[in-house]
């Protein structure tokens, strides 16, 4: 065989490798965001049924309950981006984490088995979306490295691959807790 022959082989062979790693890594991420997005659905199906057992006790709350409606009705919309899922659970996070503070201030509410079911069902969603959240934002990273990465940045800009953005928590989520306030 010629040198050239070999040569071209080589390049062949090595494109091809590129290639195949920067699929499997675009694939990686589809995938675990299909995970999420069930856990998402899951978590959207629970609403009415949440609302539905706290709305009679929670009247001062009306307003946080028409906005997880209007959030759960958004995010089961067709042809929604993978940003707008994104940024639709960092509110919807927010909305529900206010619901579940406002339950401990009515003693019938938390005392209700309808409801201590239904929040016991959420926070097990929670804990299953938070570890798919992780997966994901894991699987973004390898395949965002492999964007910036020489040699594979030259085959995901003939591609014509973007970043993806990862899930990060909202700006409510960072702040402290103030503590005095929990006990007040």
């Amino acid at each position: 065989m010629s040198t050239p022959l070999i040569i071209l082989i080589a390049v062949i062979l090595i494109l091809v490798l590129l290639y195949n790693s920067l699929i499997s890594k675009k694939n990686q991420v589809e995938n675990i965001f299909a995970s999420v997005d069930t856990q998402l659905k899951k978590r959207y199906d629970l609403i009415p049924n949440l609302i539905s057992s706290v709305s009679k006790y929670m009247e001062h709350e009306k307003g946080i309950l028409e906005d997880i409606t209007k959030l759960r009705a958004e995010a089961n919309k067709p042809n929604i981006s993978d940003e707008q899922k994104i940024a639709l659970d960092a509110k919807m996070s927010s909305a529900l984490g206010s619901i579940m503070i406002a339950v401990e201030n009515y003693p019938d509410l938390k005392a209700n088995e309808n409801v201590m079911h239904l929040q016991h069902s959420l926070n097990e969603v929670e804990e299953q979306i938070s570890a798919a959240r992780r997966a994901y934002n894991q699987a973004v990273t390898d395949y965002n490295n492999a964007l910036e990465q020489i040699p594979t940045n030259f085959m995901a800009s003939a591609m014509n691959y973007s970043k993806k953005d990862v899930f990060a928590i909202s700006e409510i989520e960072r702040k402290n807790v103030n503590v005095k306030e929990l006990f007040n």
